[in-house]
């Protein structure tokens, strides 16, 4: 049971230093989630485990040797998850057993951004420094790279402003400022990790970063009484916030909400894998406090991290190795698993008449592993009046005509649409060099897919 549950915790540890110093994740949030889950478990059930590295006791990432260091007055703790309406019941049901009573509870809502936490400090209207979360006591000093970021005021001259106050919110990139990003970072928020810790903060100027306030830390006086209040004064001093932040009241309520935000979220310009769910009375929060991790008054209720709701852009073809015409979808970017996607496969000819799949449907698409995505549904709500069938192409894109062969065992026509030219066909023999070279098959070292492409497009 030890050796299992070390193992676990030297996967965390690996796969926090791929996530928040290296900004480059090779899990999926689910699977990452997943992990912290097991650990926590482990602990529940055996009470001799107990780790340092242990999600129970660590928040994050030790903060980086190439920036100074700075205490957080105030910890920045991590939220505990939850996935399903059970997990909230039992949210809510920790609540109502520290207070010793059933209360009815209102909850500020707000969208989980998938980005970068980092903290302001304000004295007497004036910025004086900023830090990264870093392990959640102690963070990095990056005062000088969120200066670069338009959205954070260096000086407030309204008379009611605290005298000390430490912001805190979510520095992110929008999904349409990260297409032209791309090609240096896997997704919108790997983009704005490596950005805000760049050493030379004219580096940092010249990414289109973005900040939400979400929460704050010491604040002397105390002028508010809900999370609301604070969310609403603070935009009204100049910061941003997100106007999709919300008051519900209930688990129906959450419910509701969750659902609508999770089919909404694809119009929005920037990633969030969920929403966040804080009790709005401030003394609320304050009598409840918190655990060693996680404060007992708010949850994040994660989105499921395979599937996403986006738009089909374009239908265009594929030709396999085997001649196979394959038809794929060329959606609006989109985060799913912790991967931007912007392709979704349509399987065949037969897939598309049966699920009536058309250019500028809302779609829902699903990931699994490391599987090419798929679309799952059309929303035909959402269609447009002026939308057309797709009519497959009966040729393929070297000019031949296709067709569908007939299965030995059934007799009947294949689902799948064929080129017959074999290496006649220009399409098919890339395809082929690409299955040859790779590991399935050769494993030719240095030689692989893209090279093949390269080698291709100069027509060698």
């Amino acid at each position: 049971i030890r050796n299992n549950y070390l193992k676990k915790i030297d996967e965390l540890k690996k796969h926090n230093k791929l996530y928040f110093e290296n900004s480059s994740p090779v899990i999926s949030d689910k699977d990452y989630d997943q992990i912290k889950k097991d650990i926590l478990n482990l602990e529940k059930k055996f009470s001799y485990l107990k780790d340092e590295s242990s999600p129970s006791v660590s928040l994050g990432y030790t903060p980086s040797k190439n920036f100074i260091k700075s205490k957080h007055r105030v910890k920045m703790l991590s939220l505990s998850n939850a996935f399903d309406t059970k997990d909230l019941e039992n949210f809510e049901k920790k609540i109502f057993n520290y207070l010793n009573k059933k209360i009815e509870v209102e909850y500020s809502v707000e969208p989980k951004i998938d980005g970068i936490s980092a903290s302001l400090t304000y004295k007497n209207g004036l910025l004086i420094m900023g830090t990264s979360r870093g392990d959640g006591t102690t963070g990095e000093v990056i005062t000088e790279n969120l200066k670069t970021i338009k959205d954070i005021p260096q000086k407030i001259i309204s008379k009611d402003f605290p005298r000390d106050i430490d912001i805190r919110g979510e520095v992110f990139i929008k999904r349409s400022e990260f297409d032209k990003l791309k090609n240096d970072f896997a997704n919108p928020r790997n983009a704005a990790s490596g950005s805000l810790r760049q050493k030379n903060p004219e580096q940092t100027k010249k990414i289109p970063l973005k900040y939400f306030i979400y929460g704050f830390g010491i604040i002397e006086p105390m002028i508010f009484k809900t999370q609301l209040d604070f969310l609403t004064k603070i935009s009204e001093w100049g910061f941003s916030v997100n106007p999709n932040n919300k008051i519900v009241r209930g688990l129906d309520e959450i419910e509701k909400h969750h659902n609508f935000m999770e089919e909404s979220r694809s119009s929005l310009d920037y990633d969030i894998d969920g929403l966040v769910y804080k009790i709005n009375n401030l003394d609320l929060q304050s009598r409840l406090g918190n655990t060693s991790s996680s404060p007992r008054w708010a949850v994040a209720y994660k989105f499921s991290s395979e599937k996403a709701i986006t738009k089909i852009k374009n239908i265009i073809i594929q030709v396999g190795r085997t001649g196979a015409i394959t038809p794929v979808a060329k959606v609006e970017p989109v985060t799913v698993g912790g991967v931007v996607v912007s392709n979704a496969t349509l399987h065949n000819e037969d897939e598309i008449k049966r699920k009536d799949i058309r250019i500028g449907d809302t779609i829902t698409i699903q990931r699994a592993g490391d599987v090419i995505p798929q679309v799952v549904s059309v929303d035909k709500l959402k269609r447009n009046k002026n939308s057309v069938k797709f009519v497959f192409p009966e040729k393929c894109l070297c000019g031949s005509k296709t067709q569908k062969e007939i299965n030995n065992s059934t007799n009947k026509e294949d689902a799948v649409r064929r080129c017959t030219r074999g290496y006649d066909c220009s399409f098919i023999a890339r395809e082929k060099l690409k299955h040859i070279v790779s590991k399935e098959a050769f494993n030719i070292d240095g030689l692989g897919k893209k090279v093949i492409d390269q080698f291709w497009d100069l027509k060698l």
